[in-house]
């Protein structure tokens, strides 16, 4: 009986929990021939049949998509393809993987650069690649290159490049320049765990220095400006209020203020109508 004819089988997990599958196919086979996949995760389970292949141009299976890919510690996967020619009987290929070997790492998440510190030096940090099955920073080491980059503006023509291998989640850049501008880039591989050996994906480049520097001197000015604006504000609103608050307090009081005259002359009338009336009784005694 023949063999299934493909070659180099490789599948790759990426993004956590999506994963493919691919092979290469004998050029020489039939055009009717065709390609089936098929995997499981323990002995003990059947045989799932890929739902979402990849073909080539003349239409035959040369890979498979799968999601919802689960990672755990030691687990081996189970995959064979089978190979459909003219009704013949032909021996599946079949191929075991510990699935924690081909996943393809994330890039470390969070990358930050301090450059607000010490003189001459910045600190980057950055968070483990996301994982289904490792949770322990200690199990992933980094490269992290930092280059210097060409700036025109600033007639700086050379560029440099620093590489390191590190553990820990950060790394001081004692070699720092606030007039140059770099770019900060990591990637993750297994420290002595259960990840796999292979280098995950580079992190997104990170610019710091002059850019950088420019930028928070820019964004403190204009704080400082709001603030100080707001301040003068503040104190003339309070000055205007305890002007006029001193003002009413201060001013004498007139004594003769709201007497009505017309008052006055009733009393005075009063009076006078008292007197007479004493007058008058004097007069018939006598």
């Amino acid at each position: 009986m023949n063999v299934t004819a493909i070659e180099n089988f490789v599948c790759v997990i990426y993004n956590i929990s999506f994963m493919n599958c691919t092979w290469h196919v004998d050029m020489n086979t039939s055009g009717d021939t065709q390609y089936f996949l098929y995997w499981k995760t323990s002995r003990k389970e059947d045989f799932l049949r890929c739902q979402n292949y990849m073909k080539d141009n003349c239409g035959r299976h040369t890979g498979c998509r799968f999601q919802n890919v689960t990672i755990e510690e030691n687990r081996k996967a189970y995959f064979l393809v089978n190979e459909s020619r003219n009704g013949q009987n032909i021996l599946p290929y079949r191929k075991t993987i510990n699935l924690y070997e081909i996943e393809k790492l994330t890039p470390p998440l969070n990358v930050t650069v301090n450059c607000m510190g010490v003189p001459h030096s910045c600190e980057i940090q950055w968070q483990p690649p996301r994982t289904s099955h490792v949770k322990r920073d200690i199990c992933f080491k980094y490269e992290i290159v930092i280059e210097k980059k060409a700036d025109p503006e600033e007639r700086i023509k050379n560029t440099s490049k620093t590489e390191r291998i590190i553990t820990g989640n950060s790394y001081i850049f004692d070699s720092f320049s606030a007039k140059k501008r770099y770019t900060v880039k990591i990637r993750a591989t297994n420290n002595h765990c259960l990840v796999s050996e292979n280098w995950g994906e580079w992190s997104t480049p990170v610019e710091f220095g002059r850019e950088q520097l420019t930028s928070i001197s820019s964004y403190t000015l204009l704080l400082i400006s709001v603030v100080a604006a707001s301040l003068i504000l503040f104190f003339c609103i309070i000055s205007i209020y305890l002007k006029r608050v001193l003002t009413v307090v201060l001013q004498p009081k007139d004594p003769f203020h709201g007497i009505s005259p017309v008052n006055f002359q009733t009393d005075n009338q009063f009076t006078k109508h008292e007197t007479e009336e004493i007058i008058t009784i004097i007069e018939e005694v006598a």
